[in-house]
């Protein structure tokens, strides 16, 4: 029979054997050895890293929005991961078995420089720096007419968009890059700060990107989603104007302003492309344009990125 042999010395060495006969120990020459351990199945108890994390992009930009993708290696894993950077921690949703994402929304009001972020999940901990460079943003002057002011929106109305801002609904309804709203030109970027009649709006910044299309021309839905918030004048809605808010999941949220017709109403799916409204000069509004602002876990963040590339 084939027993280890119960020297210290060779049990070191996994593939040391000895032959035991009836009368003396046979050892078997070492070329031997060799050709026993080429044909033995050997498991070895590699470390494996189970917390595994990807940031996208490398190297944000202000209003960029940073991308944290989480796969983990434990499938009895029942706990979603968490993200946070300092005092905020972000939700991590399940985009495919094992894997999860992250959005970090990054804003014209913040600071560059690097931003910390840990990852919590199946029991380890993983801190990344992330550089988030600094980006000039244009000023831009606004003279509103009597009526129009940019202070003038109800308690209803803020209390009906800020909510619809916060949602972070689980399920994920966008798929590939977002299409761009209304074919009209692009008149004002994200991140524009504004003086309004004169004073200098503290704390603001253009929140989204405004579209010169024709009174009455087509707003299609980006990207698909569930429609969480239907506003009109005639409810309040001052500043907005006809307002319509598409839930795209997962903390995404896109929000429609200064419509002069409503396609759709609260509930309703709508698929990227379908028609939601029409472009009008309803709320603080200087003409008719189409005011698309999309936010990623309550911040206001470039939607430029989101037309350009497409997000887990």
């Amino acid at each position: 029979m084939i027993t280890k042999i119960p020297n210290s010395n060779y049990q070191k060495n996994k593939c040391s054997f000895d032959i035991r006969g009836d009368k003396r120990n046979h050892f078997l020459p070492g070329n031997l050895f060799i050709g026993l351990c080429a044909a033995l199945p050997i498991t070895l108890a590699l470390p494996v890293e189970a917390l595994q994390v990807q940031v996208n992009p490398k190297n944000p930009r202000l209003g960029d929005t940073v991308s944290v993708v989480i796969n983990l290696d434990n499938p009895d894993n029942t706990n979603n991961p968490t993200v946070s950077v300092g005092e905020k921690t972000y939700p991590a949703f399940e985009v495919a078995p094992n894997k999860y994402r992250a959005f970090i929304p990054t804003t014209p009001l913040e600071k560059p420089g690097t931003r910390k972020i840990r990852v919590f999940g199946d029991g380890q901990v993983q801190e990344l720096s992330v550089p988030v460079a600094t980006r000039k943003f244009p000023v831009q002057r606004i003279t509103l007419p009597p009526g129009k002011s940019a202070d003038g929106a109800t308690e209803y109305e803020l209390n009906r968009v800020a909510a619809f801002k916060a949602l972070q609904t689980s399920q994920k309804y966008w798929n590939g890059p977002f299409l761009r709203p209304n074919t009209g030109r692009l008149s004002t970027l994200y991140g524009v700060r504004r003086y309004y009649n004169g004073k200098f709006a503290n704390d603001y910044y253009h929140r989204g990107l405004d579209y010169a299309g024709a009174a009455g021309s087509r707003v299609v839905a980006p990207a698909a989603g569930k429609v969480a918030l239907v506003g009109r004048v005639a409810q309040g809605f001052r500043v907005h104007g006809n307002v319509v808010g598409i839930d795209h999941g997962q903390g995404v949220v896109s929000i429609f302003m200064h419509l002069s017709r409503i396609n759709v109403k609260e509930g309703d799916l709508v698929k990227a492309g379908q028609l939601i409204g029409a472009v009008g000069s309803t709320g603080a509004s200087t003409g008719p344009h189409l005011h698309w602002g999309l936010y990623v876990n309550g911040q206001s963040i470039d939607p430029t990125s989101w037309k350009n590339k497409t997000f887990e």
